[in-house]
């Protein structure tokens, strides 16, 4: 089973400047790519999930946690799943990959914090976006 996990990046500086890299991240499975960045740090977007469509996230300024949870039933989500909580920043280029079949809840921890999206399929290519409010799964 393919589980999520972050994939570590590292920074290196020297008297130039700041080089921020992921040595191990494989992007080639990367069809499209777009920002979030909420309006506040207490909003929170969620809950929004893919059968079929894989995620990366990378912080590229501030940070934000991301809680996942993997749904078996589609159609009877149980809604006292396990959440998975990861947190990331942007001091380095860690990259948290959600496989398929996951939905996600994003919140901004610090003002004008940006997150890169990366996924496997172009835009509009399959209809795989299912939502739930909110308060569906246990309180966060």
């Amino acid at each position: 089973m393919d589980c999520p996990k972050i994939i570590d990046g590292g920074k290196f500086s020297d008297d130039r400047g700041i080089i921020f890299f992921n040595n191990t991240f494989d992007a080639s499975e990367i069809k499209r790519i777009y920002f979030i960045e909420n309006n506040d740090t207490k909003f929170i977007r969620g809950w929004t999930g893919h059968k079929i469509e894989k995620r990366w996230f990378t912080v590229l300024s501030g940070s934000f946690i991301i809680w996942l949870i993997k749904i078996d039933d589609w159609d009877n989500p149980n809604e006292d799943s396990e959440i998975l909580k990861f947190q990331l920043y942007s001091e380095k280029l860690d990259v948290l990959h959600m496989p398929k079949g996951y939905v996600s809840a994003i919140q901004a921890m610090e003002s004008k914090s940006k997150l890169l999206v990366m996924v496997n399929y172009s835009f509009g290519k399959i209809d795989d976006d299912y939502r739930f409010p909110i308060d569906y799964f246990k309180k966060l």
